[in-house]
């Protein structure tokens, strides 16, 4: 520490330069933190799938439906432990800017398949006996103030009643929450009771959208998925089983390659801080030749003076690193608030901060070394006289 005032009086021997570089700095990690958590946000999905997981969708396509009576057929294949379903209710509440998904669920099968969800047992089991009940995401409670015992107006985009209204009632009986906050993003959704909803509904009685199975033994998976689809071949309604996993990798990449993406992004955007902040730097020494040479005279060794230079590109990136996953931080819970809830949500991990120490320390040696080595081998007379 105690150097630190000599560090901190050559970083800022030029103010206005220093200024810009930091700010430069500081947009780099910005974008950094930013486009990590765009990127752990589409792969949420895949991270947080569980390899005993199986999804069965239509052979043809995710939107054709499924008959319900495939349920006990499924159940009867080897390795098979747990099966539930869902359908898309596709919802809006109260305007259109508010939408987000509503699944209709089998309550008791369709939690017991997701156990990263908590749920506290007197909700759980008020969603099983009440036809007309419905749980909810935590943010989407935090969000629109909903309480325990309120009846949620909520009106959907592709299933009438029987007598073609739209708007469908439920009565809120339970939160969802989860205490990874990636998979929290996955309980943005609200649950409702399908006994109710398959008996209310004008269209498709007797159908649901997907299955989820739970396998005794993920290495089976494969097999398992086989299996399944083989009792249904030939059949009017052929399915298509895989993984869970493979299938929320499958449908991220129908979006883009994001991974590919940000990565090409952010070797363009440090490759420019690189260069701009290793010429800086290299500028500053320069500069400062005449006072590196007088720090050996007073008895500095080369040792000290190459770690002060390295110190002081290492302070820049870090300092400037810091300020900007700080304020990707402070800035990604007003994003979420502004996608209204359509997008999984956005934060920035101990492990995004990790991997922004570790590119801080290795662009600060990058641009830190080779001046430092000038320094080191400076010879004090040259210096004095001029010889750069």
């Amino acid at each position: 520490m105690k150097y630190l005032p000599l560090l901190w009086a050559g970083l800022f021997r030029k103010k206005t330069r220093t200024l810009l570089t930091l700010a430069s700095i500081v947009i780099a990690f910005l974008l950094f933190g930013l486009l990590q958590a765009v990127q752990a946000a589409f792969e949420a999905g895949a991270d947080a799938a569980d390899a005993k997981r199986l999804l069965t969708i239509s052979r043809y396509s995710f939107i054709e439906l499924l008959p319900i009576a495939h349920l006990k057929q499924i159940e009867r294949v080897p390795g098979v432990v747990g099966v539930s379903y869902a359908e898309w209710f596709g919802a809006k509440y109260q305007n259109e800017s508010n939408a987000f998904p509503v699944f209709a669920v089998d309550p008791e099968r369709y939690l017991a398949m997701y156990p990263e969800f908590t749920i506290a047992p007197a909700q759980r089991e008020a969603f099983a006996r009440t036809r007309t009940g419905a749980v909810a995401g935590v943010r989407l409670v935090e969000r629109f103030g909903w309480k325990i015992g309120q009846t949620l107006p909520i009106s959907s985009e592709i299933h009438p009643k029987t007598d073609g209204d739209l708007n469908w009632q439920f009565d809120l009986v339970g939160v969802l929450d989860a205490e990874d906050p990636a998979v929290r993003g996955n309980t943005d959704i609200v649950l409702i009771n399908v006994a109710y909803f398959d008996e209310a509904r004008q269209n498709n009685r007797g159908k649901t959208g997907w299955y989820v199975e739970r396998v005794a033994d993920s290495s089976q998976a494969k097999a398992i998925s086989e299996a399944i689809d083989e009792r249904f071949a030939n059949s009017p309604d052929e399915t298509r089983t895989q993984p869970e996993k493979e299938f929320a990798v499958g449908f991220a990449k129908q979006i883009g390659d994001i991974g590919a993406l940000v990565t090409r992004i952010l070797i363009a955007v440090f490759f420019t801080i690189l260069i701009l902040t290793g010429n800086t730097l290299a500028q500053s020494i320069r500069e400062r030749i005449p006072e590196l040479a007088i720090l050996k005279t007073l008895g500095f060794s080369d040792g000290k003076v190459t770690a002060l230079v390295v110190a002081e590109a290492v302070l820049m990136l870090v300092l400037g690193g810091a300020i900007g996953m700080a304020a990707a931080t402070a800035l990604l819970p007003v994003v979420n608030g502004g996608t209204g809830g359509r997008f999984p949500p956005l934060f920035v991990g101990a492990e995004t901060w990790m991997w922004a120490l570790v590119l801080a320390l290795f662009v600060a040696l990058a641009v830190g070394l080779p001046p430092a080595w000038r320094a080191r081998r400076l010879r004090i007379v040259d210096a004095l006289a001029g010889h750069r």
